[in-house]
C-alpha cells in the first residue's frame, strides 16, 4: 500500500518576514521605495490633512504612492486589484509596510493628485538630469489614443442627444400604454417577468431621459476647430470619440515628449482631442516649464532637433517650432508617396496629377485642368487636417467621361475633381523641402527608435489599455503616473546610484 507524507491544515507555521528584505536592490520596487523616501518632496500632500488634533490618522502618502506606482508597473490599474495585492502580495505588503489601504482610499488618493502630480514628475526628472540621462539634443513627440471610463453610446451633438431623449420618452410611453392595456385585460405583456419587470424597465428609461435632460440644461455645445459642433459625451464630456486602428473609442489622446538619449519622458499630457493638429504648443510649453524647473534657460529648445509624425504637420505646430528655434522635422501626409524607395512599386508607376499640373487663371480666379476643363472657386477658406485651403470644384459632367480621370480623381466614389489650394503654406512648403534633403531623410526615421519603445513599454509591458477615471484632470493624473514610473525604470536601468 502506498505511503504519503502526512499533512494537517490546522498546524501553525511561524513565518518571520522582514519587510525591508523584500525590497532587494536592483529591483523596481527598491527603486520606487528609495526615490519616494529620499528624492520626492512629499510635503506637498500635508496641506490636505487637518487631523493633527482630531480625527483618525491617515495613511502616509508615501506608502500610497509606492503601491500605486508598483501596481501600474505590473499592469494593475484597478484600485480593488491594488487593495487585493496589498493583502496577498509580499512585495506590496513591504512597500505598504504591512498596512492594507482599501480601494476607496487608493482611488481617492490617485484622483485627488491634481496639484501634486506635476511636482512629483519634476522631482523624478531632476534625478534623471543629475544622472545624465537627458541628452538634451533630440526630442520626439508622439501619442496614443486610449479608451476612458465613458460610453460611446452617450455621445452625440446636442441635437442628437435631444433626439435620443425623445426616443426614450416615446419608448416609455409605449411601455406604459402596454401596461394599461394589460391591466384592462385587453392584452398580455410581452416577454417574461410581467408587470414588475416592466415597471423596472420604465423606471430605468425614465432615469436615462432625466439624465440627458439635466445634462442638456447644464452644458453648451462643443465647438470644433472648423466651426462645426463636435460630439459631446454625457458621462465624460472632456473625452472625445477617436478613431484608432482597432475602431472608434471614447477616450483621450495621451501625448509624451521624449528625450532621445535614453527615452526619458520630459513631459506628458492627456488631451480630449483625437487630432494632433494643435498638440505641439502645449506639449513644448509644458516640457519647457519642466526643464526650467531643473534650472535650464527659457531658450533651452533653440537649435535642438525635434521630430513628430505627419499628423502634427499643421501651421500652428510648425509656427510653434519656429518660435522656439527648434530644428524640427515634421513631414506632410504625402511624405511616403515621394519616397524614392517606393518608386518601382506598381502603384507608383502611373503618375498622378498634382496642383502644379493645373493652370491658375488669376484674372478670373479659376483653375484649368490638364484636359482643359475649368474648376471654379467654391469655398474661399476651408480647414482640412489643420491647414487652410481655397477649394475649387469642376463640373460633374466634365469629370464623368474624362480620359484622364484615373490620374486626377483619387477618392473612391468621387463624382468630380476637388482641388485644394493652400493658403499661407510657406512654413509647410519649407518643411516639405527640408524633409526631402538627405539630412531630413536621415534624421526623421530616428523618431521611431525614440518614441515607439516608450509607448510599447507603457501599453504592452505595463498593460495600460484604458483609463479608469473621468475628466481630463483625473485622466492626466493617471497618464503622468505612468510616465513617472517609466522614468523611474530608466533610473533603475541606467542610474547606478539606485540600481
Amino acid at each position: 500500500m502506498a505511503r504519503y507524507k502526512p499533512y494537517d491544515y490546522r498546524q501553525r507555521v511561524l513565518l518571520p518576514v522582514s519587510l525591508e528584505d523584500q525590497l532587494m536592490p536592483g529591483t523596481l520596487e527598491f527603486a520606487i521605495h528609495t526615490l519616494v523616501e529620499k528624492r520626492l518632496d512629499m510635503s506637498i500632500f500635508e496641506s490636505k490633512y487637518r487631523n493633527d488634533e482630531t480625527g483618525r490618522a491617515a495613511y502616509d502618502p508615501k506608502t500610497l504612492l509606492k503601491v500605486v506606482l508598483l501596481a501600474y508597473s505590473r499592469g494593475l490599474i484597478s484600485s480593488r486589484k491594488i487593495e487585493q495585492a496589498c493583502r496577498e502580495n509580499v512585495v506590496f505588503m513591504a512597500l505598504a509596510c504591512g498596512q492594507q489601504p482599501d480601494h476607496s482610499t487608493i482611488a481617492a488618493f490617485v484622483s485627488s493628485m491634481k496639484d501634486e502630480i506635476l511636482p512629483l514628475f519634476r522631482d523624478v526628472l531632476l534625478v534623471c538630469e543629475e544622472m545624465n540621462l537627458l541628452g538634451g539634443t533630440m526630442f520626439a513627440l508622439d501619442g496614443c489614443k486610449l479608451p476612458s471610463n465613458a460610453s460611446k453610446e452617450w455621445s452625440g451633438t446636442l441635437a442628437e442627444l435631444r433626439k435620443k431623449k425623445e426616443k426614450i420618452e416615446t419608448k416609455v410611453a409605449q411601455l406604459l400604454e402596454e401596461q394599461v392595456q394589460a391591466d384592462r385585460g385587453q392584452g398580455d405583456l410581452p416577454g417574461p417577468g410581467g408587470s414588475v419587470t416592466r415597471q423596472q424597465q420604465v423606471e430605468k428609461l425614465q432615469r436615462k431621459a432625466e439624465l440627458i435632460d439635466r445634462w442638456l440644461v447644464e452644458n453648451q455645445p462643443k465647438q470644433g476647430a472648423a466651426g462645426r459642433e463636435n460630439q459631446s459625451n454625457i458621462t465624460d464630456n472632456d473625452s472625445a470619440k477617436m478613431m484608432t486602428s482597432h475602431g472608434a473609442v471614447q477616450g483621450y489622446n495621451s501625448q509624451a515628449l521624449i528625450d532621445g538619449k535614453y527615452q526619458v519622458i520630459v513631459h506628458g499630457e492627456a488631451f480630449g482631442d483625437g487630432q494632433d493638429h494643435g498638440h505641439v504648443p502645449p506639449m513644448l510649453d509644458g516640457a519647457l516649464a519642466n526643464l526650467q524647473s531643473l534650472g535650464h534657460e527659457p531658450d533651452y529648445f533653440k537649435g535642438k532637433v525635434f521630430t513628430a509624425d505627419s499628423n502634427y504637420h499643421t501651421q500652428v505646430n510648425l509656427r510653434k517650432c519656429q518660435e522656439l528655434g527648434l530644428d524640427a522635422y515634421i513631414p506632410d501626409r504625402k511624405f511616403r508617396n515621394r519616397d524614392p524607395r517606393f518608386a518601382t512599386q506598381k502603384r507608383r508607376q502611373v503618375r498622378r496629377f498634382t496642383l502644379k499640373d493645373f493652370h491658375h487663371d488669376e484674372a478670373l480666379d479659376r483653375y484649368i485642368c490638364p484636359n482643359g476643363k475649368v474648376l471654379k472657386l467654391a469655398v474661399k477658406r476651408v480647414l482640412t487636417h489643420g491647414h487652410l485651403y481655397r477649394k475649387y470644384l469642376a463640373a460633374e459632367g466634365d469629370c464623368q467621361s474624362c480620359p484622364l480621370r484615373p490620374r486626377c480623381i483619387y477618392a473612391a466614389g468621387a463624382k468630380r475633381k476637388q482641388l485644394l489650394v493652400p493658403i499661407g503654406e510657406s512654413l509647410s512648403k519649407q518643411m516639405v523641402e527640408k524633409i526631402e534633403t538627405p539630412q531630413g531623410r536621415r534624421i526623421y526615421p530616428q523618431r521611431l527608435a525614440i518614441a515607439e519603445p516608450v509607448f510599447a513599454n507603457i501599453r504592452i509591458n505595463k498593460r495600460l489599455d484604458r483609463f479608469t477615471l473621468r475628466s481630463r484632470v483625473k485622466v492626466n493624473i493617471q497618464w503622468l503616473l505612468y510616465c513617472l514610473i517609466h522614468n523611474m525604470e530608466k533610473i533603475l536601468n541606467y542610474g547606478l546610484a539606485y540600481a
